[in-house]
């Protein structure tokens, strides 16, 4: 049985890469959306964003929406197939008791 994915599987990186995964590919969610969809305050979300970023499965667009800045997070391909691989994990361990 191959590991889990210690980077997703942490909670709140696991809502994040849920979140993003739910979207069509390329697209994101602004910080704010984020944190309200997974409770987090923004530097725990920051720091678990940028654990995510550093493993190249989320990249950060920073721009200016008139004059407000604006964060979104998309999910990388890397990102997608390394959530999906993890879910995948989870079904497997669900449907075997972990004797898959």
């Amino acid at each position: 049985m191959t590991d889990l994915d210690d980077i997703i599987h942490q909670p709140l990186r696991l809502r994040i890469m849920a979140a993003l995964h739910a979207l069509p590919a390329g697209e994101g969610l602004e910080f704010a959306r984020l944190k309200k969809l997974t409770g987090a305050t923004d530097g725990n979300l920051g720091a678990h964003i940028e654990t995510l970023a550093k493993a190249a499965y989320v990249t950060v667009d920073k721009s200016f929406v008139g004059k407000k800045p604006q964060t979104k997070v998309i999910a990388t391909a890397a990102g997608r197939g390394a959530f999906a691989r993890h879910v995948a994990l989870l079904r497997q361990i669900i449907e075997t008791g972990g004797n898959g």
